[in-house]
């Protein structure tokens, strides 16, 4: 992964929107991220509390990216999508990076999916979760 991430730029908060609607295209199966989920995000977004990571190819195009809520140490991921082969995946490395690099202590991807796993997310029971929970609350 490092290899592939080097033919890609990284960015954060650049282009919320079009990562929401890029999430959101119709065609992807199971399909959640409507117009109006799109415009409360974005104002979560306007208010600092919803970010992205985006990533862009050689030619500035957008190649992939995610988007979530940040609440003190929790990121609280939402969506992630791809344009171009292991742009998510480098989306998510740069996330997990920048979250080191803050001390933020807990990444919620919602459901552990084998695509996720295969990058080291991991499920916990709800108690060892509401632990993790209250700990990432509790940091600055």
């Amino acid at each position: 992964m490092r290899q592939s991430a080097k033919r890609f730029e990284v960015r954060v908060d650049t282009r919320f929107a079009d990562v929401m609607r890029a999430c959101g295209d119709p065609s992807r199966e199971d399909g959640w991220i409507t117009a109006e989920f799109i415009a409360a995000y974005t104002r979560l977004h306007e208010m600092g509390w919803a970010h992205s990571v985006e990533v862009f190819d050689r030619d500035g195009q957008l190649a992939g990216g995610l988007y979530g809520v940040r609440m003190n140490g929790l990121f609280a991921g939402e969506s992630m999508f791809h344009a171009q082969r292991d742009a998510s995946k480098v989306a998510l490395m740069a996330l997990v990076q920048l979250m080191r690099e803050s001390g933020m202590q807990l990444l919620d991807v919602q459901w552990c999916t084998e695509h996720l796993a295969s990058l080291g997310s991991i499920e916990v029971s709800r108690g060892e979760y509401l632990t993790r929970l209250a700990a990432a609350l509790g940091s600055r």
